[in-house]
């Protein structure tokens, strides 16, 4: 299978498995009872787990539930994740000892290496897919599925996890860290309200659409979101060229990943049909690193931030693009 026919498929069960509509999203108040023993909680898909206190031997199916596991201080007790989980670079170093085993993609999880890794807690995502999830759990694993649909609910699952592994404290000082930041941002005056397209991959063409994450991380650097319809969509180059945004934020490297050449920007820029919008013209077309802007994660503080620059410098060169 090439590169290209990959990413599509990759895009297809990630993108489409976070979208608005995908699983009945609960409550902000995850936690429904605590005792002794177990700490009794609702994830993202409406499901009531019992995590027994506390996991030991953990596994982690994201890239993004990885990164938020090692930021509370529990790297020591994962013994599993993906093999796209590459951060913080103590994972690899860990892959490499043999100390954390991988299980296999995002979405191409292998559910026998899993099971033989014992774990106490696995902590999945909704782009792992249903029948991974309900395999492990019909082998009688506990399972804790993750699936944010903005940012409130990235420090609500951090939170989370916090409470079902034990670390509360830490928990509670990364969401403090996360709001403080936000709040600078917020504070920020932006002399414009620029309208924004973000884009995923290029064949077909996909966008962050309203009610992602990716949606919340625009409006709350300032921007406002010029693809309307919900979800992580395919639009047409049509569409694109009629959206006409003030600004264009393409992910890094192939567009699922930092590495590599930034082919998005690249297409963009040298698209014959795109020349004539208002953010080519300009040159505010700008790369953004795939692993923070596309994961969930604590890190989509740093998302925010990185756009809210964006918007400063884009709107400097707006200026001299219609002076000239």
């Amino acid at each position: 299978m090439n590169l290209r026919v990959f990413i599509v498929l990759l895009l297809a069960v990630i993108l489409l498995g976070c979208s608005s509509h995908s699983t009945n999203h609960p409550t902000k108040s995850f936690l429904i009872k605590e005792n002794s023993t177990y700490v009794v909680v609702r994830d993202d898909f409406g499901y009531v787990v019992a995590v027994k206190k506390y996991p030991k031997r953990i596994v982690s199916l994201a890239p993004s539930n990885t990164e938020i596991l090692f930021a509370l201080g529990l790297g020591d007790r994962v013994v599993g994740v993906t093999d796209y989980c590459d951060y913080p670079p103590e994972v690899l170093k860990l892959k490499k000892e043999g100390k954390i085993v991988s299980v296999g993609g995002y979405s191409t999880v292998d559910v026998e290496k899993v099971v033989r890794l014992k774990p106490d807690l696995v902590v999945a995502s909704y782009g792992n897919g249903y029948g991974v999830i309900k395999a492990l759990r019909d082998f009688g694993i506990t399972v804790v599925a993750l699936n944010p649909k903005n940012v409130t609910d990235v420090m609500r699952d951090v939170e989370l996890l916090g409470k079902v592994c034990g670390a509360e404290e830490n928990a509670t000082k990364l969401v403090e860290w996360m709001k403080d930041e936000i709040a600078k941002v917020k504070a920020k005056k932006h002399p414009w309200k620029p309208k924004i397209v973000h884009i995923v991959w290029n064949d077909p063409i996909w966008v962050s659409g309203r009610n992602t994450f990716i949606d919340d991380v625009i409006r709350i650097a300032g921007g406002v979101n010029a693809v309307n319809e919900s979800g992580w969509v395919v639009i047409s180059l049509e569409d694109l060229i009629r959206m006409n945004p003030d600004i264009i934020i393409v992910n890094s490297g192939n567009g699922m990943s930092s590495k590599g050449e930034n082919i998005l920007y690249d297409w963009v820029m040298n698209n014959k049909y795109l020349k004539k919008l208002k953010a080519v013209q300009c040159k505010n077309v700008y790369v953004i690193d795939a692993d923070i802007i596309c994961r969930p994660s604590y890190r989509v503080v740093y998302a925010i931030e990185n756009v809210s620059r964006i918007i400063d410098e884009a709107y400097s060169k707006v200026k001299l693009c219609y002076a000239n």
